[in-house]
């Protein structure tokens, strides 16, 4: 296939584009600037030179060019705010930004648009013991700070499945670790403040096995289903900072929430427990790295 990528550069773009040329598809990378677009081709793929916030020149660069798909990655999670709003970066990405793409996507003639979204719409709140999957409700707002997030996560999603002219796929990922993310197994890679104690248990995803998940949904995925991408073990943000290589920033719980309001509903309050089953039983994908700390030493 022809694939149109928006976030092509970003911690799963990156896996993504070399996973997508290793299974022999095309890739357009959509890119804001120069050096994205250098970091596209030297990625394999060619880039498209246009902003997905900007209708009118994103139409105007993907007019006269084909695809058979669009992946839309595009998120500002390298560098949160520390209060979030209803114009928080990442909620206008996934909420125009879906608009816009799924416009780009009837230019290009592609029938297939996959999105990304975030096992967290599930609520930032403890869950319980209980393994949630696609079944349990998405969307779910508990009124703090965060509700902004579960806001953007679910435009994206009924925006696409309201689509009539793209086959829509909706993947839920875990929080992502690996090269490019807050949890980067680099040494020297900047340190994320994690609560002491350990936190919230949240399922994670290894970038690699998020980009790999992505090529199956592309390429084997159902119209109209969400799923549910995580690794097999959920654990807390201590135990993620613990496997990184170099200096930790422990916080007490307090000072983290006073620090960044939207951190502390994510790393104190939420107690998230998933299943990936559905995904390897449609997409026949099961992730390579079944918890953090296969994934750390791999990298």
């Amino acid at each position: 296939m022809r694939v149109l990528l928006a976030g092509a550069t970003g911690a799963i773009g990156r896996p993504l584009v070399r996973a997508l040329v290793r299974d022999g598809h095309e890739v357009l990378g959509l890119a804001r600037s120069e050096g994205s677009a250098a970091a596209v081709r030297a990625l394999g793929g060619t880039p498209v030179r246009a902003d997905a916030l900007d209708r009118e020149g994103l139409l105007r660069a993907v007019d006269g060019l084909s695809a058979d798909a669009v992946v839309h990655q595009l998120t500002a999670l390298r560098t949160p705010r520390r209060t979030l709003a209803a114009d928080d970066p990442s909620t206008v990405l996934r909420d125009l930004g879906t608009v816009h793409l799924l416009e780009a996507a009837g230019v290009l003639g592609a029938g297939r648009f996959v999105t990304q979204s975030l096992v967290l719409g599930h609520g930032y709140r403890d869950h319980g013991d209980r393994v949630l999957t696609e079944e349990d409700p998405f969307g779910v707002r508990t009124g703090t700070v965060a509700d902004h997030v579960v806001t953007g996560l679910l435009a994206a999603e009924e925006r696409l499945f309201a689509a009539d002219h793209v086959v829509g796929i909706a993947l839920r990922y875990g929080i992502f670790y690996g090269p490019g993310t807050w949890f980067d197994p680099t040494p020297g890679s900047r340190t994320v403040p994690v609560p002491l104690g350990g936190g919230g248990t949240v399922p994670w995803v290894h970038v690699d096995d998020a980009a790999g998940a992505t090529v199956a949904a592309l390429e084997r995925g159902r119209a109209g289903e969400a799923y549910t991408v995580t690794d097999d073990r959920p654990a807390t943000w201590g135990e993620l900072a613990a496997a990184r290589p170099g200096r930790r920033l422990l916080l007490p719980a307090p000072l983290l929430r006073l620090a960044v309001p939207y951190l502390g509903c994510l790393m104190l309050d939420t107690h998230l427990r998933t299943s990936h089953a559905k995904a390897t039983h449609d997409l026949d994908w099961t992730p390579r790295h079944p918890d953090h700390r296969s994934g750390m030493r791999a990298g």
